[in-house]
């Protein structure tokens, strides 16, 4: 069964030994954040951990470090392809059947919208802004069909992280009753969405 879910950021500068001292105070509430759901992970005495995410390395080990740094069970990694935020749902309702009788959390490792301000990495675009405004609003109100057709919506997003989430979504719609999406925080001091968020049972 889901016992833990997160959607946690993924960029390097997050890590001690790769982000400044400055940069990191830039990110000092997604840090925070991620540094709490450590601890909530780990009273949930988990047994199976899944990290879902489009970029090896980075994509997995950001998460890991604040998160799961000293989870000694099976770790599960997925690696994004080319697939459709449609498929990717399927998947996690897929994968949620094989743990109904195990504690599973679910990370879904991933960055909103990469063009929020002119020294974005792609610069900047108004489906940036528009894209992350309405992935928060959809969440909150588990709006699945709007969440899973946001590209098509918002085509310049330059968004990573929507699979992921989709999956963890479609994990989530298949394993539990009844559950809230709760926003912890959202930054974008480099011109990325860093979104934290994590998912309760009601």
């Amino acid at each position: 069964m889901l016992n833990f879910a997160v959607i946690s950021p993924h960029p390097p500068v997050l890590l001690p030994d790769v982000g400044s001292e400055e940069q990191r105070d830039e990110v000092k509430e997604t840090i925070e954040n991620l540094k709490k759901l450590e601890n909530k992970f780990k009273e949930k005495n988990i047994e199976h951990l899944i990290i879902i995410s489009p970029h090896p390395d980075w994509g997995f080990n950001v998460p890991l470090f604040f998160i799961g740094n000293d989870f000694e069970k099976k770790i599960e990694r997925i690696l994004i392809e080319t697939e459709s935020t449609e498929h990717y749902f399927k998947l996690g309702k897929e994968k949620a059947k094989e743990f109904k009788d195990k504690k599973v959390a679910v990370i879904a490792s991933g960055d909103l919208s990469h063009c929020l301000k002119e020294e974005s990495p792609y610069g900047f675009h108004e489906d940036g802004p528009a894209f992350d405004k309405a992935l928060m609003d959809y969440l909150k109100n588990k709006e699945i069909e709007k969440i899973l057709n946001l590209e098509k919506k918002f085509p310049n997003a330059k968004a990573c992280g929507l699979q992921s989430i989709s999956f963890l979504l479609g994990f989530a719609e298949e394993d539990l009753d009844n559950y809230n999406v709760n926003v912890l925080s959202y930054q974008k001091p480099f011109g990325v969405g860093y979104l934290v968020a994590d998912i309760k049972e009601k």
